[in-house]
């Protein structure tokens, strides 16, 4: 399962490298571009609470199966695709296939696992999350670079076709047909059958939850009006539609909180349970798991647009450039729980600190159009102890003490709410970066350099807000 969540976390970052590759290759626009990498989470964080919920009415196993078969397709078409269309299609399908095979990885390590071995599990997650995310950078910089057989770009997509279907050869051999994991012994099996008899009680008590396919319109239609105008508003020079599309997203996710609110109320099946929104420290861990995934988002784009289009380095250059930030996070991902008691009260105020003094430490050291040096790596590193203190101990928080009948629910939620954070990033700051880039006249490496900068100090401002807005909702 966590071989899975892994390729499908590479590949949202492993296209950042690969970009600048797919825009000449296929003559692509700046925002076709943006849906490239923004397309994939379009379809991953509208669809994923629905994944959640088949794992929760089909069995987890199974479910994921499926959506692992779905995305192993898509990536086989976004390999072959001859066009920017056509890539942006497959990437919108292979994003549907993630949100059907991602819930299901939360949504067993809940099932079957407690107390402390839930805690140790999640941090697992945790670091996998974390690191797949860099190390798509490095990974992409290298298939990129090879340019197998003169593939170019189409690598990138390939590779996941041989992993997949070995996945989906073992994965039918070894994973449960319900919510649990085989080969346990006898005293795991009885604790277990244990939590799945309380799960079958709550399923009993409030009945087959069914679809609700009303709110997954609504916050489709919420979600696609917001990213839309973002991403191709600056290509289009903010038209009236834009600022109307925004206008609209706000009013549509009015209405989508409004009608779960009242189908709750008549005992029916909402997207979210509203016990899970309740639970104490969710609506915190929402907040910090959106802003540090929106800083992740779009520093990983921005900042692989200047290295590549204005410093001219190779996809391979550009991709090692994040190894520092990949083995950081993953090294402070994996072993956070491990540090003074004392210590963990400050560890995601004091990550979401770092996070911004880093990111800014990164535009200065760019600027002007150097190349770094020992400065940069320090930043880097930085950086990915940044992320894993805001991100890890905030996601493991919220789900550690989340009740085995909601685990589908919480899962999807965060799940979703880490998917939309990125997707805003990538787009608020890429548009933020072509903006800049275009208003400061010739393109090169001083212009990249300020584009850069500009966005660094917006991404710092959103860490700052993070880590200032969790400390007033503890508070309150």
């Amino acid at each position: 399962m966590l071989a899975a969540q892994f390729m499908a976390l590479l590949d949202v970052f492993i296209v950042n490298v690969a970009a600048p590759t797919i825009g000449s290759d296929l003559d692509a626009s700046g925002a076709d571009l943006q849906l490239v990498v923004a397309g994939y989470a379009i379809t991953y964080s509208v669809l994923l609470i629905t994944g959640a919920r088949l794992g929760d009415r089909f069995g987890p196993g199974r479910v994921h199966l499926a959506g692992l078969a779905l995305f192993t397709a898509a990536s086989l078409a976004c390999g072959l695709a001859q066009g920017s269309t056509e890539l942006i299609v497959f990437r919108l399908v292979q994003g549907a296939g993630s949100a059907v095979m991602i819930p299901q990885v939360l949504s067993l390590i809940q099932r079957t696992f407690s107390g402390e071995a839930r805690v140790r599990a999640l941090g697992v997650y945790s670091a996998v999350l974390a690191v797949g995310a860099a190390a798509g950078q490095v990974a992409g910089g290298v298939l990129v670079d090879a340019d197998l057989l003169g593939s170019g770009w189409r690598p990138v997509f390939l590779v996941n076709v041989p992993v997949g279907l070995v996945l989906l050869v073992v994965g039918g051999r070894v994973l449960p047909r319900g919510g649990g994991l085989p080969g346990r012994s006898a005293a795991d099996a009885g604790a277990h059958e244990e939590r799945a008899a309380g799960v079958a009680g709550a399923a009993a008590r409030s009945g087959t939850r069914r679809m609700d396919w009303p709110g997954l319109v609504l916050l489709g239609a919420s979600v696609s009006l917001v990213t839309v105008p973002l991403v191709l508003g600056q290509e289009e020079d903010w038209p009236l539609w834009s600022w109307s599309s925004l206008a609209a997203g706000a009013l549509v996710f009015v209405l989508f909180c409004g009608a779960e609110s009242r189908l709750a109320r008549r005992g029916g099946d909402p997207l979210i349970a509203p016990r899970v929104l309740r639970h104490p420290g969710m609506a915190l861990a929402v907040l910090r798991v959106a802003a540090v995934m929106a800083v992740n988002g779009g520093f990983l784009f921005v900042l692989t647009l200047h290295v590549q289009g204005g410093l001219g380095f190779s996809a391979l250059r550009a991709g090692l450039t994040f190894a520092p930030t990949a083995i950081v996070f993953g090294a402070v991902g994996l072993t956070w729980r491990r540090w003074p008691a004392s210590w963990q009260r400050a560890l995601i105020p004091s990550g979401f600190a770092l996070l911004a003094l880093s990111v800014v430490a990164v535009g200065l050291v760019f600027r002007g159009g150097a190349h770094g040096g020992a400065w940069l790596y320090a930043a880097y590193a930085g950086v990915g102890a940044g992320l894993a203190l805001a991100f890890s101990p905030a996601l493991t928080g919220a789900l550690a003490a989340v009740l085995p009948e909601d685990a589908a629910d919480a899962g999807g939620l965060l799940a979703t709410v880490a998917q939309l954070g990125q997707l805003i990033g990538v787009a608020a700051f890429g548009t933020l970066f072509f903006n800049r880039l275009e208003s400061l006249g010739a393109p090169g490496a001083y212009t990249s350099a300020e584009a850069l900068l500009t966005c660094m100090f917006a991404l710092a401002t959103t860490a700052a807000l993070g880590a200032v807005s969790g400390l007033v909702l503890r508070r309150r």
